[in-house]
């Protein structure tokens, strides 16, 4: 007798057990609501961190002379200093 009860509720099991863990969710989704309080602010409203970069970097550049560059001739440095600094004169 027992092995058919143990049968019908290993059978029966997953019909028993989502209502279950849905009401247990259902209640902690709101109790932990609760809890917490008022949602932040919309999040629509906030820009992405990639905007807020583009932002940033517009920013620095907008007072700047983009025009006045340094020539590639005055530029000594093409490679990192640990690299190929070992046998370059000091540039004066």
């Amino acid at each position: 007798m027992w092995s058919v009860l143990w049968a019908a509720v290993r059978s029966k099991a997953p019909y028993v057990t989502f209502p279950v863990a849905f009401v247990v969710g259902l209640v902690g989704y709101h109790l932990e609501r609760c809890l917490r309080g008022d949602p932040p602010p919309a999040a629509e409203e906030e820009k992405s961190i990639s905007e807020q970069r583009e932002d940033r970097k517009l920013q620095e550049i907008a007072g700047k002379d983009l025009t006045k560059v340094v020539s590639l001739k005055d530029k000594l440095e093409f490679a990192p200093r640990a690299v190929l600094n070992r046998n370059r004169p000091e540039k004066s």
